[in-house]
């Protein structure tokens, strides 16, 4: 059901962007909106993960640098039959982690040092194997495309807005354009509606996350512990990087900047209570 979710989302992001380019030019604006996406798209498929974790200021570590984190990684790669991952330690006290990289052979996996220090051996396993399944399921790629398509709607209206301002674009109907007001409506209304789209595809795909972790690690109550205790910190202490960077919050276990009261359609990912909640109840089937 997520993944059916997710492509008609998807779907709807790339309906939205050409809809967005025939409206300002016709045709040959259906083409440049598509060619703008390919080629952001390229250009995230093989630099994002280099690009967040220079953000984030995440070094690589060895497993003679970490072993015991190294040593988890590798267990749950393992379990999970994906390729050893990077692996990555972000110095921030605030606990957290995300996943990153275009595929299974080519991911890396980051955590802070406060993730390390405050969590139990049981709660970073079920942390890093929500992690691991953000791999396996290849949702590094699919936020990246779904970033990039929402970036290439909001760059096409900004577009616009300027070109409307300077007199480039006359807002007549009779060439069949959207026309004054539609067109200012769709410069506010279509990077909202991209922004909507974007957070709801990473909403989704933190439940899947969730389940897939639970299985790789075995242990559905040590990542519902371990989300409990990240969001009543990160509530508290958001990261200054992600402030810096708020594009990336969507990587994260748990909003990093959860510290802002944001409503729910907004919010990058689902509610803690309920994927604590949906983690509680698979814990006790797999008892029953």
């Amino acid at each position: 059901m997520n993944i059916v979710r997710t492509t008609v989302l998807l779907a709807g992001l790339t309906v939205l962007l050409v809809l967005l380019g025939g409206a300002f030019g016709g045709r040959i604006g259906m083409l440049f909106a598509l060619g703008l996406a390919a080629v952001m798209n390229f250009g995230s498929y093989w630099f994002s993960d280099r690009a967040v974790l220079k953000m984030h200021g995440a070094r690589e570590v060895s497993q003679a640098d970490a072993p015991e984190l190294y040593g988890i990684v590798s267990e749950l790669a393992q379990s999970a039959n994906l390729p050893m991952p990077r692996v990555f330690i972000m110095e921030t006290q605030t606990p957290n982690a995300f996943a990153t990289g275009r595929n299974p052979s080519h991911a890396a996996v980051a955590a802070t040092t406060g993730l390390l220090h405050l969590m139990s051996r049981d709660e970073v396993r079920g942390v890093l194997a929500h992690e691991l399944a953000h791999v396996r399921h290849r949702d590094t790629l699919t936020g990246a495309v779904a970033a990039t398509i929402a970036g290439a709607i909001t760059m096409i209206a900004n577009m616009a807005q300027w070109a409307m301002l300077f007199g480039g674009f006359r807002g007549n109907d009779d060439n069949g354009g959207p026309g004054l007001l539609g067109g200012l409506a769709m410069i506010i209304l279509a990077p909202l509606a991209a922004g909507l789209i974007q957070m709801a595809i990473s909403r989704s795909r933190e439940y899947a996350a969730d389940r897939g972790g639970a299985e790789i690690s075995g242990d559905p109550l040590s990542l519902a512990r371990a989300l409990r205790k990240l969001e009543q910190i990160n509530q508290h202490h958001p990261m200054h990087s992600v402030a810096e960077n708020p594009s990336t919050a969507h990587l994260f276990i748990v909003n990093p900047l959860a510290g802002i009261n944001i409503g729910r359609l907004f919010s990058t990912h689902p509610p803690t209570s309920e994927r604590i909640k949906r983690l509680e109840a698979m814990a006790g089937s797999l008892r029953v």
